[in-house]
């Protein structure tokens, strides 16, 4: 919307009533225009800058939406004083920006007109969403735990039930509102609304207020909740505990309590998603002639893995199933072997070790050329 709005009449400029039909706007544009266009009138600076003026005004009044706009920024004009006057500095000045008055009337004409915002209304209130960490072990993020949060929070009022209002009395609807929450001001052309200052927007008022929580409805409490945490559950994970969240108002939903999980480290499992990891030591002959070895698992049984002959050290073997259960599926025991190198040995093992080098052929680093 444009300062002008305000400082030119577009229905004198086209020579119509403020009451004329959108086809008497348009034939008496296309007659102005013909008369003052330019290219007749050659060299007429006059002409040609009443033709613009001509032009602008059908932009605004030819356009249904922009004239029911101006229409009403006209209407404003005496009772605001123009730019010029009360509460509008000069030529836009102070910080007023002419530019965008749309949102101006959409927000503050009368309730009956299209796009007024409805004054606030007042209701139940869902209470607020609460965050927890739980630290479990490695074995209780694995195979799931019924356990126990320690939260502080406001709860619902045990005294009032979340009323407000003192054992055996009740809130009552506020007289000077009706119950809605607001009252509404009429200032000339504008309507608004704001919150009732008998309830301040609550809609009811408490004339006893409950001693135990001061009227709030809610009291703050450390409390203990009781968590199912399911099978599998990963480090960082978050489990919803519905209703187990801050008090809700006026006989609203309690909020949700929302628990982040940090699962500890095993000594020797590892996780990777649902798979469980493992490294396995084994030693130089069962490496070099193959073995059958025994591998932990986390369900508390052990399972055998056939280690072929010239198995290398870092070598990775997958036992299907022996992972962490899912949702839908179960993971996999990932045991990747490594060849232990003794740090001590007696006379006997290293005089056998000695011997058995003094058999080895070739070096295995001579395709390096050194």
């Amino acid at each position: 919307m444009q300062r002008e709005w305000f400082e030119k009449d577009y229905y004198a400029v086209l020579g119509v009533s403020s009451t004329a039909t959108a086809k008497e706007i348009t034939s008496a544009y296309r007659k102005l225009a013909r008369e003052l266009h330019p290219d007749a009138n050659p060299g007429d600076q006059a002409a040609e800058d009443r033709f613009k003026d001509v032009s602008a005004a059908y932009e605004v009044i030819g356009d249904p939406d922009k004239r029911a706009e101006y229409d009403e920024a006209r209407r404003m004009g005496p009772m605001a004083g123009g730019f010029g006057g009360a509460g509008f500095p000069p030529g836009g000045g102070g910080g007023f920006d002419a530019g965008n008055l749309g949102d101006l009337f959409g927000n503050l004409f009368g309730r009956g007109r299209a796009g007024a915002q409805p004054p606030p209304t007042t209701g139940p209130r869902r209470g607020p969403d609460i965050e927890a960490d739980l630290h479990l072990t490695f074995d209780d993020a694995v195979h799931g735990v019924t356990t126990t949060v320690n939260i502080t929070s406001d709860v619902r009022c045990p005294d009032c039930r979340g009323s407000g209002a003192a054992p055996g009395t009740a809130p009552q609807t506020c007289p000077q509102c009706g119950g809605r929450g607001a009252v509404d001001e009429d200032q000339g052309f504008f309507s608004f609304s704001r919150p009732c200052p008998g309830c301040g927007g609550r809609g009811r008022v408490i004339e006893h207020p409950c001693p135990t929580c001061a009227g709030a409805g809610a009291v703050r409490r450390p409390r203990q909740v009781k968590v199912r945490i399911p099978q599998g559950v990963r480090d960082g994970q978050r489990i919803r505990v519905k209703g187990k969240g801050g008090a809700g108002a006026n006989g609203g939903p309690d909020g949700d309590l929302y628990v982040k999980v940090h699962a500890g480290a095993h000594p020797y499992f590892g996780r990777d998603r649902d798979h469980v990891t493992i490294t396995v030591p084994i030693t130089y002959p069962e490496a070099a002639l193959g073995a059958d070895i025994a591998v932990p698992t986390v369900d508390g049984e052990s399972v055998t893995i056939r280690v072929p002959a010239g198995t290398r050290s870092g070598r990775t073997f997958r036992i299907r199933g022996r992972g962490v259960a899912g949702q839908r599926s179960k993971g996999d025991l990932l045991a990747t072997v490594e060849v232990a190198i003794p740090q001590a040995m007696s006379d006997d093992e290293r005089r056998a070790l000695e011997a058995y080098a003094a058999t080895l052929g070739e070096s295995p680093r001579a395709h390096l050329g050194v």
